[in-house]
């Protein structure tokens, strides 16, 4: 079977649903289909052990930061408490990134300044501790990038990339991988596809944001929604049909695509390496 890491995945987010939801069927699934490996980022005070405890129970790893969109409802303390907890558990080899952090400019009612005092003493905090990040950028590339410059750290990802090709240079400049998921399913996502296609092989790593982010094959349009039908979940077992999207886009055998993301991904998260399994001997 050919394996596959999610290099970005709020497991802890199926917690609170019954039955299908429930998170301990979603990663069996997902192993099922071939998911070797979650990333499990955190995005506030609240879930910073809830990622490190299923990171444990399930073989993955976790990222421990404050996402830019909780900033609003976070303490000034919260800061405090993210890099004391960094410090307590930096010898936890499941730890493997800063993150998810970043800034958003696309949500309303977000105040920029608090994003970026923020963003910038978690990229503080990275350096410090010599980890990578795990950013978020949404429409806010520019402005994290200025950030990268100003507090460089190790490298790391740019999840859920969406920006032009000259902006995909630079991080990949700046030593980071660019993270594909479910938007670049969409035929109407036509500069995504392209940068999916174009973009140098080795820069590329793959991804879901589960329960976000889902596929074009899950996505319930907001007529459907108003009639009654739930938005789609996205789950950590839809990686292996993304990637033979991206595979397709490229032209290039599945598997191919399997071992390089993989090799990317311990490339962005060095300590991904010693915990994942050997890849199939037919890859």
């Amino acid at each position: 079977m050919t394996l596959w890491i999610d290099t970005h995945c709020h497991l802890d987010e199926f917690e609170a649903h019954a039955g299908i939801d429930h998170l301990d069927a979603v990663r069996a699934q997902a192993a099922r289909a071939g998911v070797a490996h979650c990333v499990l980022p955190a995005v506030e005070r609240a879930n910073l052990d809830a990622v490190r405890m299923l990171a444990h129970r399930h073989g993955d790893s976790y990222a421990l930061g404050i996402h830019p969109l909780f900033t609003g409802r976070a303490e000034d303390g919260d800061l405090a408490v993210l890099q004391a907890q960094v410090q307590v558990h930096l010898a936890d080899p499941r730890l493997v990134a800063i993150g998810e952090i970043g800034l958003d400019y696309f949500v309303p009612g977000l105040e920029p300044e608090r994003q970026e005092r923020f963003f910038r003493a978690q990229l503080r905090l990275a350096r410090q501790t010599g980890l990578p990040v795990i950013l978020h950028t949404r429409r806010s590339v520019d402005k994290v990038l200025k950030g990268l410059r100003e507090v460089p750290v190790t490298g790391g990802i740019a999840h859920a990339f969406n920006g032009s090709l000259q902006q995909a240079q630079a991080f990949i400049a700046l030593g980071f991988k660019l993270g594909f998921g479910g938007a670049v399913t969409y035929d109407r996502a036509l500069q995504l596809r392209r940068l999916a296609a174009q973009l140098p092989l080795e820069s590329l790593v793959l991804e879901t944001d589960a329960p976000d982010i889902p596929p074009h094959w899950l996505y319930v349009t907001a007529a459907v929604r108003a009639a009654g039908q739930p938005a789609a979940r996205n789950t950590p077992g839809e990686l292996p049909r993304i990637a033979e999207v991206v595979a397709g886009l490229r032209g290039m055998p599945v598997p191919a695509l399997a071992e390089a993301a993989r090799a990317n991904a311990c490339a962005a998260l060095p300590r991904l390496a010693a915990l994942l399994p050997a890849a199939p001997a037919s890859e």
